[in-house]
């Protein structure tokens, strides 16, 4: 191991002694706010920790089969302990490394996944609806909540476009590679000489913002209009003026929401989803111009990005980015994520790892 690395290592041990100390502290757990932010810290610090004992421990024992192997009689046994050693500090020495790369702090954060219809008509809007779909069943699997922020309905079905909130633990960490364009071919129910149809969406996972960012919106740089929710909702929602659409003036980034039966609930929701919009322009103009200076394997995350092909009639899954294809689509459109969104992961890491010259 890298004499850096397990310096940095070594810092971990004794930052869970001080995260000890101030978890049983009363006035730490008094305050609500900072007791889970230390929580959190305290269970990242102590799975590096652990690990790190694990290396530390079957060094120890690599080193006493090494020196096992000099006695005869012992020999074989000891050949034997030293290669399973040497395998598994491999593999820690790899887990370690992952462990310790940089985080995006917006990891952690909820997320509003945006779907809109592209190319394809009503099949576009068609496929929105199964992208929709799948993303829920996919949030049900690991137990997060699903609310449907603002949604655009197809009269055939789907949506021309739907914005979804994913409530759960590093919900947007999971979902920020599924940003970019995804192409769908397959014989559509409105095709009745049998052909096969190539049509797409565009996804956006965005972190959701602070609780208190949106009041950092200038209101002189907002228009807010009031109008009368469509689609299914009984008498009351045809009644009431109370669909809300905020416009940021200085951007033209619009976001509205209709599901709420209240004005103020959806002005809330809808401010929630333009400070989105905005910070994800923002982030977005960024990566361009990091991918001007190195491309990176994943992407910028951008809609122009076609990231993914979902060919049914093959019943094939193919991710361009890292040259995943899966023959079990229809499972992964019944929400079956789990392996997709860890390829992606481990890509990233393997691009990190790269960049900071330890692969």
């Amino acid at each position: 191991m890298k004499p850096f690395l397990r310096s940095q290592l070594e810092r971990y041990a004794q930052r869970l002694q001080e995260l000890d100390f101030l978890l049983s502290r009363e006035d730490i757990m008094a305050d609500m706010a900072q007791y889970r932010s230390i929580s959190r810290e305290h269970a990242e610090v102590t799975a590096i920790a652990g690990r790190y004992a694990r290396y530390r421990q079957r060094e120890a024992d690599l080193a006493g089969a090494r020196e096992m192997l000099q006695d005869p009689d012992m020999a074989e046994m000891a050949q034997e302990e030293v290669s399973a050693a040497s395998a598994e500090l491999l593999q820690l020495e790899d887990e370690l490394q992952r462990l310790l790369l940089p985080k995006d702090p917006d990891d952690e954060r909820n997320a509003f996944v945006e779907i809109r219809a592209g190319t394809g008509g009503d099949e576009s809007a068609l496929f929105a609806g199964d992208l929709a779909r799948m993303y829920t069943r996919y949030a049900a699997t690991v137990g997060w909540k699903v609310e449907v922020m603002s949604a655009n309905e197809s009269e055939l079905g789907g949506y021309k476009e739907v914005v979804l909130r994913v409530e759960g633990d590093h919900a947007y960490g999971a979902l920020r590679f599924e940003s970019g364009g995804h192409r769908v071919q397959r014989v559509p129910a409105t095709e009745t000489q049998g052909r096969i149809h190539t049509s797409a969406c565009t996804v956006a996972v965005m972190p959701e913002p602070d609780e208190h960012q949106a009041i950092t919106l200038n209101p002189a740089d907002l228009r807010i209009d009031t109008f009368r929710a469509s689609g299914a909702g009984g008498q009351h929602i045809n009644k009431t003026d109370s669909a809300v659409r905020v416009v940021h003036l200085p951007t033209g980034i619009v976001a509205e929401c209709q599901d709420g039966r209240s004005q103020h609930s959806n002005k809330a929701k809808a401010l929630q989803v333009l400070q989105a919009r905005i910070q994800e322009k923002e982030r977005s103009e960024r990566a361009a111009k990091e991918a001007a200076l190195r491309k990176g394997l994943i992407g910028s995350g951008d809609r122009s990005d076609r990231i993914r092909t979902y060919n049914f009639p093959q019943g094939r899954f193919t991710d361009h980015r890292i040259n995943l294809t899966l023959y079990k689509l229809l499972a992964i459109m019944e929400g079956d994520l789990a392996e997709v969104l860890q390829a992606l992961q481990h890509a990233r890491e393997a691009e990190q790892l790269a960049e900071l010259g330890l692969e």
